[in-house]
């Protein structure tokens, strides 16, 4: 029997197919021939064997990849062209993902292929592509397709606030794919693991696109939704530690996947002990510990079809060993962590030391953890993986609130471009020297000087933000 990754790359790939034969037509016939209407036809009826699938066409282009319901498509030497072609019309109208839904038409189609065939407004000067392409959509009638930019690509001048709408859906999007997985392994239903793939897919296109958006939204430290957010916020610092170890991309796919699953043993521990206020006695910690089985079993009935790497797997298992094998769960035989384990350790060990949770009602300010990582051995972490944290977040992290000798107080709001002041990060105003809230304040560079060679600003001290009253996530939505 074929499996549903498997049919989504059968009919997937007929789908470009189909796509690219109907593109082809249009150019060289009428939409009244026989030729182009029989294309159109061929299109919707490939569209519709996707949809009928998983009830869902998500087509998305990223780099030289097709990805349809989040599978990567796979093509020999004789379909290099139909889908070079098709990637090359939808990226250059400014469209990163088609997505249809069931009911689509033969008419909405066309209106598609018309728009592809036409020229694109960067030829003709405007280079906001994407919206002009919506634009069409609608004046067509279209409302079973719809269309969003690619992720990929830096961000131009002027685009932050797009760029951080888009952060902000990838982020929500993978919150709510965690939380439909957990709650699912939790039921004992069965799960997909599709939203899982895409969610990933997405944190991995932002890292490489605009990692300072997506950065940001990680000091949103959300105590009732704590489980499925720090499982987010590890994926985003896993995967941006990979990109700079030099890793391909479809190695951050599957990093980020261990990443974002890292805890999911956790869906098999009571309520009872995951939300206690108080210390855990003897059992309770006993039952924490066994999270890490508990994820390995509970991949293994995720893993059909081949949906899950066995590197989550083995991250799942490895995450709380430490790197000198005195963490959990303990072992009998010889063994070291994955270079992914290691990375996750790192990335988790921040985040939660960093928020509040049920057993942790004063979390440690953001600065102050990168320095116990580094060094306190006992933490048993990679310390060329700290160093890379800290060369990912800087000194002083961000969302770190700090005050300024100006009497500014500002939330640090990236690491500074040169890699030799990470020690001077970029940050936002958020109260003015009077001591009034600034809403949209500027963005100050701490490395810039005046003329006899001084800092302008500097950071006098850490604050908690808590006593001020801040939330240093709002400042980056």
């Amino acid at each position: 029997m074929q499996g549903t990754e498997g049919l989504i790359r059968q009919t997937g790939k007929e789908f470009v197919i189909a796509f690219y034969t109907a593109m082809r037509s249009l150019k060289i016939y009428p939409i009244t021939n026989d030729q182009s209407k029989r294309a159109i036809d061929e299109l919707a009826v490939a569209a519709d064997a996707v949809i009928n699938v998983e009830a869902e066409l998500e087509f998305r282009v990223s780099g030289n990849f097709v990805f349809i319901n989040g599978t990567r498509m796979r093509h020999d030497l004789d379909s290099i062209a139909p889908f070079s072609t098709v990637i090359e019309a939808l990226t250059n109208h400014g469209v990163g993902t088609l997505t249809v839904e069931e009911g689509v038409n033969e008419k909405e189609w066309i209106v598609v292929l018309e728009l592809l065939a036409q020229k694109t407004k960067s030829e003709v000067g405007d280079a906001d592509v994407t919206e002009a392409f919506r634009e069409g959509l609608s004046a067509g009638g279209v409302q079973n397709i719809s269309v969003d930019p690619p992720q990929e690509g830096h961000v131009e001048k002027g685009q932050e606030e797009h760029s951080k709408e888009i952060a902000k859906r990838t982020y929500e999007r993978g919150v709510a794919a965690t939380k439909d997985l957990v709650a699912s392994v939790r039921m004992g239903k069965a799960a997909s693991v599709k939203k899982v793939k895409r969610a990933v897919q997405g944190v991995v296109d932002q890292v490489l696109g605009n990692e300072t958006s997506l950065m940001g939204l990680t000091t949103i430290r959300d105590y009732d939704e704590y489980t499925f957010t720090h499982s987010v916020n590890v994926c985003t610092f896993a995967v941006s530690i990979g990109k700079r170890l030099g890793f391909t991309k479809l190695q951050l796919y599957d990093l980020g996947m261990a990443a974002l699953l890292h805890d999911i043993g956790k869906s098999r521990i009571s309520l009872d002990v995951l939300n206690k206020t108080g210390p855990l006695d003897d059992h309770e910690w006993q039952q924490m510990k066994a999270h890490p089985w508990y994820g390995v079993l509970a991949l293994f009935n995720l893993r059909g079809y081949g949906a899950i790497p066995y590197r989550s797997l083995i991250v799942a298992f490895e995450h709380h060993m430490r790197v000198d094998m005195k963490g959990y769960p303990r072992i009998k035989r010889p063994r070291e962590m994955s270079l992914f384990s290691k990375i996750i350790a790192v990335a988790d060990g921040f985040d939660a030391a960093t928020t509040r949770r049920s057993y942790q009602t004063t979390p440690m300010q953001p600065d102050k953890v990168l320095y116990e990582m580094w060094k306190n051995p006992g933490r048993g972490m990679d310390t060329v993986l700290v160093k890379g944290m800290i060369n990912l977040l800087g000194v002083y992290p961000v969302g770190t609130c700090v005050r300024l000798t100006s009497d500014e107080v500002a939330v640090v709001h990236g690491p500074n471009p040169n890699p030799r002041r990470i020690d001077r990060p970029l940050v936002r105003v958020i109260v003015d020297a009077d001591g009034n809230e600034v809403e949209g304040g500027p963005v100050l560079d701490l490395a810039e000087i005046e003329s006899d060679e001084s800092y302008k600003r500097s950071i006098t001290i850490v604050i908690d933000p808590t006593t001020l009253g801040i939330n240093p996530g709002a400042h980056f939505v």
